[in-house]
């Protein structure tokens, strides 16, 4: 019997000590976080900044043969504009952006008249990577005439001409083969006349050619824009 008293004196003490020790420990409990409300945690998350995509640059590419679209401005001021026969503006010579109708053609063609792939003055057509041979009426466009297409990398200079192009705004871009004229087609192009032809070596030409028709009114058509002064002179003749 005593050994059974000491024991369970024993046990009764342990048990007082470790309940006295878990009430000193400090409660876990309150240093748990809590939760937030819903409304609280959906307000919380809008005030944290978020991480800003670097902004898109928009490019356009163009494949280096069809112009890119001509500019809407441009084309709305060319509509108060007196007019050809195709419905393009006629523009003065001070006007060196331009919204014109071009077409193509190519020595392919073999043409009646044509002389193989030689151009109007007696030179080889060009058709290089960065010099090109177009096609005017020279009344409108002189003998010379450089100009850049919007889109395009390349110059295009005026040393040919073509009885369809007289009386007209049209510009004709000269092609090596019939695929390449057949892909360009008749389109809208926004060129810049980056320098004027000579008059001088236009109408030069012309005077001796004036038994065609198309020659004779090109001539005239020349002469009378030198003769009432409506004409940009090339630098050589304004030296003159």
């Amino acid at each position: 019997m005593r050994f059974f008293t000491a024991s369970t004196a024993l046990l009764s003490l342990s048990l007082a000590f470790v309940s006295s020790s878990c009430s000193s420990l400090p409660s876990f409990a309150s240093s748990q976080p809590k939760l937030l409300p819903k409304k609280s945690a959906e307000a919380l998350a809008k005030l944290t900044p978020k991480k800003s995509k670097p902004a898109k640059t928009a490019t356009v590419a163009y494949n280096k043969f069809l112009p890119a679209p001509a500019s809407t401005g441009l084309k709305a001021s060319a509509e108060v504009l007196p007019k050809d026969k195709h419905g393009r503006a006629t523009y003065d010579f001070e006007t060196r952006n331009r919204v014109v109708r071009t077409t193509a053609y190519s020595c392919a063609e073999n043409e009646p008249g044509a002389v193989g792939c030689l151009n109007a003055a007696g030179s080889v057509l060009k058709y290089g990577s960065t010099v090109r041979s177009a096609a005017a009426d020279w009344s409108r466009y002189p003998l010379g005439t450089k100009f850049k297409i919007k889109g395009l990398p390349y110059t295009y200079v005026v040393d040919d001409y073509g009885s369809a192009l007289v009386g007209t705004n049209t510009i004709d871009i000269y092609h090596p083969n019939l695929s390449l004229m057949n892909k360009w087609g008749t389109r809208e192009a926004e060129i810049s006349v980056i320098q004027w032809g000579s008059w001088e070596r236009t109408l030069k030409l012309l005077k001796g050619r004036r038994g065609y028709s198309h020659c004779r009114r090109m001539h005239d058509a020349a002469l009378a824009h030198v003769e009432a002064g409506r004409v940009i002179l090339a630098q050589n003749e304004e030296q003159q």
